[in-house]
């Protein structure tokens, strides 16, 4: 009996040599796969496909439509096992756009132990997204489709995919290096360009990439850097992060200055969290900094302010996002393209639950309008 790794990349090879041809003949199925693969609102569809596809492959006794031991019987199976134990390292190896983490975990998944057919409700979203998949389950429960065709389907549609995506960054990148040269953008343009990327939907990633970017483009100059990124879902709980983004001394470990995002206004409620994490941290921090993209109300400015004898030194301040930036670029004025560049590898770099596909092209087809634009200043 093959592995399920050995599974997965035999299905790989099998679809990589000839991408433009189907492996399911049936237009029908073909066609629902296709959208499964292509829904942009919810990825974990694809994923759950892939989990539950891969185990009926790896042991062609189990009902796919039972992914939950809890059900009982020979015939039920751990969809959640094999997701996070296979399909994780799969997906990461090819840079395939799936979910990065568990689809089992979702609202519509967790908590469950029926057997999933296609008259269950999942009360996911959008909802005809698991009406799909559990179509696509259903056919190959009654033999409309071998799983092992269905599977590379989904592969070579994912692929397909992925490659698409990273064309079109490609074609976009390549458009901006034929606007290279000439004087470079103003501060008071990158600031503006950062504004119209931060009005465009599920922005809230980017407050974090952008002090991040500032301190990584001055960091030599500051004396000081910042700690690699954790997930943008993931718990400062979980991370043992003080905040969204931690910064250290050069060449040492210990976090001085923290910054937490809010896309939202600060509220006191935020402070008392964020003091409760303060003493519970071990190290000792200077400088505990919100960056809000709301307005900034005076009674939380006036209570963050008040607090500063009682934490024995430690400050805590609530600052505006685009007067952070614009400070900053101003302060270093001659590093504004290093901090644009740097912002730019961090939104390319970020997986897409964080930074979408389309808030990736945003920036880039934004900054080509302001660099063929920025003679007309």
């Amino acid at each position: 009996m093959s592995t399920p790794t050995a599974i997965l990349d035999l299905a790989f090879e099998r679809v990589t040599s000839n991408l433009t041809k189907p492996i399911i003949k049936d237009k029908a199925i073909s066609k629902n796969v296709e959208f499964v693969c292509r829904n942009p609102q919810n990825r974990a569809g694809v994923r759950l496909l892939l989990a539950c596809l891969l185990a009926k492959v790896h042991r062609n006794n189990l009902d796919i439509r039972k992914p939950y031991t809890e059900i009982g019987g020979d015939d039920c199976y751990s969809g959640r096992t094999y997701d996070e134990a296979y399909v994780t390292a799969f997906i990461n190896k090819h840079s395939l756009p799936c979910k990065p983490t568990t689809a089992f975990l979702t609202p519509a998944l967790r908590n469950r132990n029926i057997i999933l057919t296609p008259e269950v409700n999942l009360v996911g979203r959008p909802p005809i997204l698991y009406k799909t998949v559990l179509g696509l389950f259903n056919d190959v429960h009654t033999g409309r489709i071998l799983a092992s065709d269905l599977l590379a389907e989904v592969i070579r549609y994912l692929i397909i995919v992925r490659d698409e995506k990273q064309q079109r960054i490609a074609s976009l990148l390549s458009d901006l290096q034929t606007l290279a040269g000439g004087i470079p953008l103003s501060a008071e343009a990158i600031i503006k360009l950062i504004e119209q990327h931060l009005s465009c939907p599920n922005s809230s990633r980017l407050p974090v990439l952008i002090v991040a970017a500032a301190y990584q483009s001055a960091s030599v100059y500051l004396g000081q850097r910042s700690l690699p990124l954790t997930s943008h879902n993931a718990a400062d709980e979980q991370t043992g992060a003080l905040g969204d983004v931690e910064i250290t001394l050069l060449n040492q470990e210990n976090v001085i200055t923290c910054y937490e995002m809010k896309m939202k206004k600060v509220t006191i409620d935020d402070i008392n969290r964020a003091l409760q994490k303060i003493s519970n941290s071990v190290n000792r921090i200077d400088n505990y900094i919100f960056i809000t993209t709301d307005v900034i109300e005076p009674t939380s400015a006036e209570y963050a302010r008040s607090i500063y004898e009682q934490t024995g030194g430690i400050e805590i301040i609530i600052l505006d996002c685009i007067s952070f930036l614009r400070h900053f670029l101003h302060l270093f004025h001659r590093l504004r393209m290093n901090f644009l560049e740097t912002y730019q590898q961090l939104v390319l770099a970020e997986p897409e639950s964080a930074v979408s596909q389309p808030l990736k092209e945003a920036f880039l087809a934004l900054r080509q309008v302001a660099e063929s634009g920025k003679g007309d200043e």
